[in-house]
């Protein structure tokens, strides 16, 4: 299990890929082909039955990378992704049930927020590391940056909506180092099997580290 903090797994990816999977036997191929862009985080949705076998097999073709799970909205889900070998967890909220599931099992984790409030209470949980969503492209950036100066503590990595002309706006605040988004892994190419479309794609979204 990677025993990396959830800020120390932010910091090493400016772009953070959101995965939607419906075919596990892909899965190794698509970790492989992300790691050979230079992606090491992604994030792979809780939606679809083939989730858990998919994060598995990413898991096992690519070790170097740290694989999360989302979105967790229970303690529940919590525990399915962390018995399914996930590094870490995102969710959309949090709720008491969910904060105290984190807690108890010191599973690295993003919550999300999209007010000032909801980041005091995932802070009062001892949550620091923080999904702001939905960004809605480069709305956010504004909002972000007006939370650095109330919550120089807190680090933010905005999904939503967000396209490769909105990264860099993000990637210049203080209080933000990673973004995630989905077109990465366009359903098209991943539907094709384009490994080397989406090493393209992923070489293009790390290179946003160098901003």
């Amino acid at each position: 299990m990677n025993s990396k903090t959830m800020r120390e797994m932010l910091a090493c990816a400016p772009v953070m890929p959101v995965l939607t999977i419906h075919d596990a036997r892909v899965a190794g191929e698509l970790a492989q082909a992300l790691v050979r862009g230079g992606i090491l985080v992604f994030e792979v949705l809780m939606r679809t039955p083939q989730s858990v076998t998919a994060l598995r097999a990413m898991r096992e073709a690519t070790p170097q990378a740290a694989i999360g799970m989302g979105t967790l909205m229970t303690a529940q889900d919590v525990q399915i992704a962390r018995q399914a070998g996930a590094q870490f967890g995102v969710s959309p909220g949090l709720t008491p049930e969910l904060a105290a599931a984190i807690q108890a099992s010191q599973f690295p984790f993003l919550p999300g927020v999209a007010t000032a409030s909801e980041v005091m209470h995932a802070r009062a949980w001892g949550l620091k590391e923080l999904k702001y969503f939905p960004a809605q492209g480069r709305t956010g950036a504004a909002w972000i940056k007006d939370m650095s100066g109330v919550f120089p503590d807190v680090l933010f990595c905005p999904t939503g909506g967000i396209r490769p002309l909105d990264i860099p706006t993000y990637l210049q605040l203080p209080n933000c180092c990673t973004v995630g988004g989905s077109w990465v892994v366009p359903t098209d190419l991943l539907n094709d099997r384009d490994w080397a479309g989406i090493t393209a794609l992923a070489r293009h979204a790390s290179a946003f580290g160098g901003h």
